[in-house]
């Protein structure tokens, strides 16, 4: 680490503590932060190098390097390829996000974002949520395209995320999953919890979070179906993992197991996977309203290649 270097005595009321606690107090760090500052060598008492689990005494100096600040991801400012309003008003903005856009920025992503492409379209997003994620309820996976609706307003801002948190509004995707799903209509209860020995990607896990997904098989090929697919809850990869769990990955997801030579024969560079509806109480009318996407060219393609080959 190569923060800012700072140096305090143990006053008496913290005699005995454990260093990491004591860096806790002392230098208003979290345990967890305090503990790794320890394991990097950047805790020093009385000039020798510390342990999370040492004790410490009362007039001793402890010497540490504090992390540098984590730097909050900012959005760029830009027009995004291929982003497309499907409906807005002074609450709230749907948008038709397309395959390879984050939601908001993150660390260690570099590509485009919503935020910043309604910014570049002229959109003031509401000072509500952390600064990157301004107007944001909700979020697709980069991997995923379809609609996703944005507050524009404060009050819309509150009300939508209370809507996602109670399970109010009714979230619709197809997939183009491998195989039959049998049976042809049921529902997947099974916590998600991430991967224990990949921590990049989710797995079914017991003790992990709550996770329930409804399907129907729109139509069957001979060897992937499409499938409707309405989500109670919104877990990160849910309907790549819940389908994977059950035998029918996504096609085009080698992530979560699907058959790279399919995807291939289908020319998906993806996992076929849209959010096609959102169905919400509009925050200031109170009406219900539903905004739709369509698929993508690429899912379109992919789709009418099954209906050739597959």
């Amino acid at each position: 680490m190569s923060g800012e270097f700072r140096a305090l005595p143990v006053p008496e009321g913290l005699e005995g503590m454990r260093v990491d606690a004591a860096i806790a107090k002392l230098f208003g760090v979290s345990r967890a932060v305090a503990a790794e500052m320890a394991a990097e060598g950047d805790v020093l008492v009385d000039g020798a190098a510390a342990q999370k689990s040492d004790r410490v005494a009362s007039g001793a100096m402890l010497e540490v390097t504090l992390p540098e600040p984590k730097r909050t991801p900012q959005p760029v400012t830009e027009l995004v390829e291929g982003l497309e309003i499907l409906y807005h008003d002074a609450d709230v903005i749907a948008v038709d996000k397309p395959v390879g856009v984050a939601a908001h920025p993150t660390l260690g992503w570099e590509g485009p974002d919503v935020v910043g492409g309604l910014q570049a379209m002229g959109f003031t997003l509401p000072d509500a949520g952390p600064p990157e994620r301004q107007g944001i309820v909700q979020r697709l996976d980069v991997g995923t395209s379809g609609v996703m609706v944005v507050a524009a307003s404060v009050p819309a801002y509150s009300a939508l995320k209370r809507a996602f948190k109670e399970r109010t509004v009714d979230k619709t995707y197809h997939a183009l999953v491998q195989g039959l799903p049998d049976p042809i209509e049921g529902t997947i209860d099974a916590p998600i919890a991430r991967h224990p020995s990949a921590g990049w990607k989710f797995a079914v896990a017991h003790g992990g979070r709550p996770s329930v997904t409804h399907y129907s098989v729109i139509e069957a090929f001979r060897r992937a179906s499409l499938l409707d697919i309405h989500l109670e809850t919104g877990r990160t990869h849910q309907i790549r993992v819940h389908m994977s769990s059950v035998g029918h990955p996504c096609v085009g997801d080698p992530m979560y197991g699907s058959d790279p030579n399919l995807a291939r024969e289908l020319g998906l560079k993806r996992q076929w996977l849209h959010a096609t509806k959102l169905g919400f109480t509009h925050p200031r009318t109170g009406e219900y309203m539903e905004v739709v996407s369509d698929y993508p060219d690429d899912l379109r393609a992919a789709l009418e290649l099954s209906l050739i080959h597959i």
